[in-house]
């Protein structure tokens, strides 16, 4: 059996090669490879620093959904849609995150059947906290970038993204 390579940069140039072989087209395969091989190291962070702050994935997808939405509220529904989770489940969710004081709950004043969902002050402290201890550990992942060649990669993945936004629901299939 072949000795398993032991580094990242060895497993990407293996893996881009087996899916060369395959049948993949290599610049694809590499930027690809890439993606998910530095998705998968900051994945393993995350998770450490999220168990560390006592938060799950989906209430951290909650907290991220308010800080994102920064003014507005949101109905508990629309934040089962964004995190992909079951209208019960973030019901649940809520109650633990109101319970510990990251959000508040209040009746919708022009629609008293819906509640809207906020970020408190403790619940905003807790993202900012959160990012500033991810900014460290993200900007150690790119310190051999320059800032133009950082600026350079994010307009290139901001142009992945766009094109992601573009296809329909089938890959490789786009819009007219």
């Amino acid at each position: 059996m072949a000795a398993k390579p032991r580094s990242l940069t060895e497993r990407h140039r293996k893996a881009v090669a087996s899916y060369v072989a395959a049948g993949g087209e290599e610049t694809v395969q590499r930027v690809i490879t890439a993606i998910y091989a530095v998705t998968k190291r900051l994945d393993q962070w995350y998770s450490r620093q999220l168990a560390d702050l006592d938060l799950t994935q989906g209430e951290w997808a909650v907290l991220t959904g308010l800080a994102t939405a920064r003014d507005e509220c949101l109905t508990p529904s629309q934040l089962a849609d964004a995190t992909s989770v079951a209208p019960s489940s973030m019901t649940h969710r809520l109650d633990k995150m109101a319970a510990r004081g990251l959000v508040a709950r209040r009746p919708d004043p022009t629609n008293r059947t819906r509640t809207l969902v906020s970020l408190t002050h403790d619940g905003w402290e807790l993202f900012s906290h959160s990012t500033r201890e991810s900014n460290v550990v993200e900007s150690e992942t790119l310190r051999d970038l320059d800032d133009g060649e950082r600026v350079e990669l994010a307009r290139l993945l901001e142009v992945v993204i766009t094109g992601l936004d573009e296809t329909v629901e089938s890959p490789g299939t786009r819009r007219s």
